[in-house]
């Protein structure tokens, strides 16, 4: 079991901006999983994976292969309050879901 975070390296973010919009994907995605896929998260590592990806039409879609697969997922959309504009995409967060599931989208991916 894993959670992938990716994101996107063409905004140029700030480490803190990227490690701020990686939590609220990571909580995001969190939320919307199973139960039963959250506690099997929750008892085995808590494995979290940062992965980056080059552009928003490769993140967005990443995001429909994740909705195909019913990954749970969450968009991260930046309020625009410090560094980027209102409304910029930033980011995606994927699972917790099993390894080999999650691995089908995202093997082809580099770490952060």
């Amino acid at each position: 079991m894993k959670q992938v975070i990716v994101i996107r390296k063409d905004l140029k973010m700030s480490k803190g901006k990227m490690v701020a919009q990686a939590c609220h994907a990571s909580v995001g995605a969190y939320k919307k999983a199973a139960p039963e896929k959250i506690e099997k998260w929750e008892n085995e590592s808590y494995a979290k994976i940062a992965l980056k990806i080059d552009t928003l039409d490769e993140l967005l879609e990443l995001r429909n292969k994740a909705i195909f697969e019913k990954i749970p997922y969450f968009l991260v959309v930046d309020a625009g309050r410090t560094q980027l504009p209102t409304s910029t995409i930033t980011c995606l967060g994927l699972g917790p879901d099993e390894d080999e599931i999650i691995d089908k989208l995202t093997k082809d991916l580099k770490l952060l």
